[in-house]
């Protein structure tokens, strides 16, 4: 399953990385993380560093296949 995950602010190319699983968006006031997630422990491991990297998660949904 793909999800998206949309967080606050613009991340730098060094936070981007934090994340090598996932491909970015940087938007004006969002930057969106998307990409294939295999279950959910990848899922809250992603949850759990977004939020030790002190990132505000906008938005999580499940992308259509």
């Amino acid at each position: 399953m793909r999800y998206e995950i949309r967080v606050e602010g613009q991340l730098s190319e060094t936070l981007t990385h934090a994340f090598p699983e996932l491909d970015h968006v940087v938007m004006s006031d969002q930057t969106l993380l998307y990409g294939p997630v295999v279950d959910e422990a990848q899922l809250y491991g992603l949850l759990a560093r977004c939020q030790s990297l002190g990132l505000r998660v906008v938005e999580m949904r499940p992308l259509p296949e």
